[in-house]
């Protein structure tokens, strides 16, 4: 038997270099560290020669910006805003159904951007203004979105409804005037599973003509 930190020519394992560890220490030190969990308080770390603050994987404090009102949470960094948004704020509008960003379902408004919501962590979404379909809402009269919505049967389940009116709204903000051709394609990152799009573009064309 020999000790591991003997030279050996010819066990270049266990050859120490000009730091006085072995490599075989060395790898044993990394293995050890990969293996240690990242707790308490945010840690440093390197990234593209920049330090970068890590947080996690327990919980951590967050704020955010939801319908014009500030909230609180203590929060694991790996949950979505979806979830954020249905488990801790009780805002259900927002569906979850594919939980890939392929439906729509689940639409909100980043700083007046829709996004899935399912695919952005809510970590990410702090010090951002976050918008609900639960929001549009005022003083008991529904957003001219949702009247037309009503007004041509737009929706069967309505499981679907939230996500495309928020990403209508948003569409009409951006387009006030659409062609038929811009509603397609303004729409096309939701699904309706019913097939109510004939009665969702006369919705927009409706309000659209209304703010003409």
């Amino acid at each position: 038997m020999r000790d591991d930190d003997d030279p050996n020519p010819k066990d270049p394992e266990a050859k120490p270099d000009v730091s006085g560890v072995s490599r075989r220490d060395f790898l044993k030190i990394s293995g050890l560290s990969i293996t240690l969990p990242l707790v308490g308080e945010p840690k440093m770390a390197m990234a593209a020669g920049q330090q970068v603050v890590v947080h996690g994987p327990g919980k951590v404090p967050m704020e955010f910006s939801i319908n014009g009102r500030r909230l609180k949470a203590d929060l694991e960094p790996r949950v979505t805003l979806l979830d954020a948004l249905r488990d801790q704020f009780e805002l259900t509008g927002a569906k979850r159904v594919c939980d890939r960003g392929e439906c729509g379902t689940c639409t909100v408004l980043l700083d007046n951007k829709p996004v899935y919501s399912c695919s952005v962590l809510a970590i990410e979404a702090q010090r951002k203004a976050i918008t609900t379909v639960e929001s549009l809402m005022q003083d008991g009269k529904l957003h001219p979105v949702q009247q037309a919505f009503v007004d041509n049967d737009a929706s069967q389940c309505g499981f679907c409804t939230p996500g495309f009116i928020v990403a209508c709204k948003a569409f009409l903000d951006r387009h006030p005037h659409p062609t038929p051709e811009d509603i397609r394609h303004g729409l096309s990152g939701n699904l309706c599973r019913c097939g109510t799009y004939n009665g969702i573009r006369k919705a927009i064309a409706q309000v659209a003509q209304k703010g003409a």
